[in-house]
């Protein structure tokens, strides 16, 4: 057994933590294709920063379990805290010099620091038991309803507070985000029923990723996230073209923010009562109706209940796939699990994004939408098929 009040000191840290870092990615996100249009010479590259974005989180999320297995999650997450610092810096100096490349360094960057910020919900998990570990990862992902306000936010009273340069003033937010979260993670404390495990501990990574189990949970977590930046990386860029205002845009992110983290309010009592594979599958359920209403009109309406919808199916899904990966290891395995969950659902997510500004600029808002159908599909029936076999009052 945990230090149970450890955990929920830990808990309680981690989501303010959230609160901070989560602002991040909705700058990166909301911005990167929009910044991406004003640097790039060519069309079909104007997502490439968010992509790169994801390729920070993919790259980042292998090492960035390994320092916090050697060093402790505490000093991981304040070394993350420090790519944060840079990544909005680097970002906003690439904006300021109308340099596409050093913009697209600093959004890297900022998926390193990412890879240290989504692992927050792991660590709340770890530390906890029985219904407190079923709940941990929801209140975690709470802190995240802050940012989802904070970074949309940010973008509207920040991106013209340098005159001639859009966004600099925005990025420079982001990274003064990363420097606040500093204090709020040296509050951080190690629960001393959990040790650090040795690389070799458990089955080896091959057998992990080889578990049924393991496998239905990473590509449930890879289909949901991978979806949601898909969506998400093209909505502003098609809304501006379209004629909609770029704060139009952005408070589209922002109730998509919203709807992507309110519900981890009550997520975790979803899943003890149904079941995560149940709670999952809802969320799948719900992000093809999101692309049913985006598919039915492109007014600014239409776009915000398409992104608020496609939000509640990322939360049930994706939260539902968390859970189901810390179900398939033990603590000695956690490291090499939730570091290659990590590096699959963020690898998708890169290569997503790209290709978001690819298909937008050519085949439009639409074919983007067609194209969350196929997945959906393929992911719901073995999730169906799981939620079956196991009895929905169970709780792990």
């Amino acid at each position: 057994m945990t230090d149970q009040p450890i955990a929920r000191r830990n808990i309680a840290v981690l989501t303010a933590a959230q609160a901070l870092g989560g602002a991040s990615p909705p700058i990166v996100m909301s911005l990167g294709g929009l910044v991406g249009q004003q640097l790039a010479a060519d069309p079909a590259w104007v997502t490439f920063p968010v992509s790169l974005f994801g390729v920070g989180l993919a790259l980042g999320a292998p090492p960035a379990a390994f320092v916090m297995r050697r060093h402790g999650r505490r000093n991981g997450y304040l070394l993350g805290a420090l790519f944060g610092v840079a990544s909005g810096l680097v970002a906003a100096f690439g904006i300021f010099t109308a340099s596409f490349w050093i913009f697209c360094l600093g959004a890297f960057t900022a998926g390193l620091y990412g890879a240290y910020v989504q692992s927050y919900r792991f660590a709340a998990a770890d530390g906890a038991d029985g219904d407190l570990k079923a709940q941990a990862i929801s209140w975690v992902m709470v802190g995240g309803l802050v940012a989802a306000v904070v970074g949309p936010q940010l973008v509207i009273w920040t991106r013209d507070t340098v005159p001639g340069t859009p966004y600099v003033g925005s990025f420079i937010s982001q990274a003064a985000l990363a420097l606040l979260v500093i204090p709020v993670l040296l509050l951080l404390r190690s629960p001393p029923a959990i040790g650090q495990a040795g690389p070799s501990g458990g089955r080896s990574l091959g057998q992990i990723l080889r578990a049924p189990r393991f496998m239905l949970a990473v590509a449930t977590g890879v289909v949901s996230y991978g979806l949601m930046a898909f969506v998400m990386t093209a909505a502003p860029v098609a809304m501006v073209n379209i004629g909609h205002s770029v704060n139009s845009a952005a408070l589209a992110i922002q109730w998509h923010l919203l709807a992507m983290f309110a519900p981890s309010f009550f997520t975790g009592r979803l899943m003890a009562r149904f079941g995560k594979e149940r709670v999952a599958a809802v969320g799948m359920v719900l992000i093809a109706v999101a692309a049913v209403v985006a598919l039915s009109g492109v007014a600014v309406e239409n776009f915000w209940l398409s992104l608020m919808i496609m939000g509640l199916g990322w939360n049930f899904s994706f939260i539902g796939a968390t859970a189901m990966v810390t179900d398939c290891h033990s603590v000695e395995e956690r490291s090499k699990a939730q570091g290659a969950n990590d590096f699959f659902v963020f690898g998708a997510t890169a290569v997503v994004s790209f290709m978001a500004g690819a298909i937008l600029n050519t085949a439009g808002w639409q074919a983007i939408n067609w194209l969350l159908f196929p997945p959906v599909a393929l992911i719901l029936a073995p999730l169906l098929w799981q939620a079956a076999r196991r009895p929905p009052t169970t709780v792990h």
